[in-house]
């Protein structure tokens, strides 16, 4: 098995590479599930959140409100890292559980990161590093098209993340998604046949 990590910066289409490869079979790992996971109502982390951003975080039902607790994070960087330090480490914990129930089998195993860094690398003991990448633009016009963002609120969610620069300096791959799906296809086939060699020239040591 080898576990490669894939990023991308929202709209960029990391979930339809993901996708794909699953079809193809891979075993796909996302941070993002992990995430909804950790903040059920009645957790933990759900409860340490309450208390850092208060009870409005929160719908009516004990659930986590994430479009409140989004307007906070996404318009101060004091409380998305406070955030961060609340919900990341048992996220990357339950990766890295996930991780060891596949060592045993042969092929790929993706770990969907949309905040990867470097960091992951050694920490998660990734093989090689996926980037899916695409214009700026073109990630806007999928936010405000295909998930209903507010044109400006999708402008913030992608300001607040890192560069299209610092982000592709992480991959050992950069897969461009700036055309169709069947162009994406064939970019993740050409990909798809790289790995499965990776895997068999690890198997032979």
């Amino acid at each position: 098995m080898i576990v490669v990590g894939v990023a991308g910066g929202i709209g960029s289409g990391k979930t339809a590479v993901t996708d794909v490869m699953g079809a193809r079979g891979a075993i796909v790992i996302d941070a993002d599930v992990i995430a909804r996971d950790i903040v059920a109502p009645g957790s933990p982390c759900l409860e340490e959140i309450r208390s850092a951003f208060g009870d409005h975080v929160l719908h009516e039902d004990g659930s986590l409100n994430r479009e409140a607790l989004a307007t906070i994070v996404f318009t101060d960087e004091s409380a998305r890292l406070q955030l961060n330090e609340i919900t990341h480490p048992r996220i990357n914990d339950e990766m890295k559980r996930q991780i060891a129930l596949t060592h045993a089998r042969d092929g790929v195993c993706l770990i969907a990161i949309p905040l990867l860094v470097s960091e992951h690398r050694e920490r998660l003991g990734l093989d090689a590093i996926i980037v899916v990448d695409c214009p700026t633009e073109i990630a806007l016009e999928r936010l405000v098209t295909d998930r209903q963002f507010d044109r400006d609120h999708a402008r913030s969610r992608i300001a607040s993340q890192i560069s299209r620069e610092e982000r592709n300096a992480l991959g050992d791959y950069v897969v461009v998604n700036d055309g169709t799906r069947d162009q994406l296809e064939r970019k993740i086939d050409d990909l798809w046949s790289v790995l499965l060699a990776r895997t068999e020239a690890k198997a032979r040591g």
